[in-house]
């Protein structure tokens, strides 16, 4: 159903995705039915995108190992000309600013690579520099032990005050901010999150032409879409973000990206991936709210270079983005409010085969005529 349409696109997100879920188990045969692609098509994804298993057991895509290399070419290039370049300053630096500059980096780089580049002696660097460590930082081992037992006994679920009121039972005396300091540069924290609980802005929003006035009729495809955010729980990873793009015309899911962060970056990754597989022509209407990522100048700029117009919702009115509202709450009531999602990846993985497997082309809607957004969007490019 619609793999077979000549000139249909997918983004890299979405190739990625189909490979992820081949190396996971699924034969060739059943993702082709799943998600409309041809199986000649997957298996060209799973040659580039597949990964190479290194011998210090990572691995690497052959794509990202074609831009490996020239990254280090570049990279070789660049070290030549500031070898060059250092060569002629080195005489005029101490050996005491080099062993700080090695100090402030170790965390980042192997003291050795340190000491090549900036041609000094290990052994100096030790003379140098001598860390004893000191009582706090013994104290502060200690607790981070206890407070890494305490977490596990509690199966992760205790934050910074129960610890603390644990730690001071057992006789420690440490104040909470402390143990909320340690806990955070361990990466300890409880995964009982809080419902989340939208708050408004203190931030005076500034009203924007609204080119949809709640018009949501269309004649074809890629007239009107509309974009949002949605906050997603996750019990490793806490909240993560889902911004979407849907085509009011067709009702499907023509963009959309998943991340931990809510950024300007989220939302325009949603709008790329929705203009690389869908290719409108210019006057495309997209319609938003007023929140900061829609409003930011660089997400403007890029609507703009796409010769798209900008729509927004009026301040307080939900009904002007009532579409996108609309799946959102589909999504939520047909499968987020039914799982719990252990981190962002399995979250990752069950949204795309929900809007992918089962929205766009399995889902049929009574607003359409009982089809599925994929048949309306098929049905349309065959006349065209």
């Amino acid at each position: 159903m619609g793999n077979q349409l000549t000139g249909k696109k997918f983004n890299e997100d979405f190739k990625k995705m189909v490979v992820d879920l081949y190396n996971t188990g699924n034969s060739v045969r059943e993702l082709s039915s799943e998600y409309g692609v041809s199986e000649v098509t997957i298996y060209k994804w799973i040659k580039k995108y597949s990964p190479i298993h290194l011998e210090d057991g990572t691995s690497i895509t052959p794509d990202d190992f074609t831009k490996l290399q020239k990254q280090i070419r570049r990279l070789q290039e660049e070290n030549e000309n500031l070898k060059k370049g250092y060569g002629h300053i080195r005489e005029k630096v101490s050996q005491s600013e080099l062993v700080s500059v090695i100090d402030q980096h170790k965390d980042q780089y192997a003291i050795q690579t340190l000491c090549e580049v900036l041609e000094i002696p290990r052994s100096t660097y030790y003379q140098f520099f001598q860390h004893v460590e000191s009582n706090r930082d013994r104290e502060n081992k200690e607790l981070t032990e206890k407070i890494t037992k305490i977490h596990t006994e509690s199966k992760q679920r205790y934050g910074a005050p129960k610890t603390h009121q644990n730690l001071q039972k057992e006789g420690y005396s440490v104040s909470l901010k402390r143990v909320q300091r340690l806990m955070k540069k361990a990466s300890i924290r409880s995964i009982v999150s809080k419902k989340y609980r939208p708050y408004a802005s203190k931030q005076k929003v500034e009203e924007r032409e609204n080119l949809l006035e709640q018009d949501f009729s269309t004649s074809s495809i890629n007239e009107k879409w509309v974009a949002d955010i949605t906050y997603i729980h996750t019990l490793r990873d806490g909240w993560c973000y889902l911004a979407s793009v849907l085509d009011l015309h067709s009702k499907k899911m023509v963009g959309y990206s998943f991340s931990r962060t809510m950024t300007t970056d989220l939302v325009i990754k949603a709008l790329e991936n929705a203009y690389e597989t869908q290719a409108p022509e210019e006057g495309l209407i997209l319609h938003t709210d007023l929140g900061s990522q829609y409003t930011s100048e660089e997400f403007m700029t890029y609507v703009q270079s796409k010769g798209m117009k900008q729509s927004f919702s009026r301040k307080g009115c939900p009904y002007d983005n009532a579409c996108i509202e609309s799946f959102h709450a589909i999504l939520k009531k047909e499968e987020i409010h039914h799982i719990h999602y252990i981190d962002y990846k399995t979250a990752k993985v069950a949204l795309f085969q929900y809007i992918e497997g089962w929205y766009n082309r399995k889902r049929i809607h009574s607003s359409i005529g009982y089809q599925t957004p994929q048949e309306v969007e098929d049905s349309i490019r065959r006349i065209a």
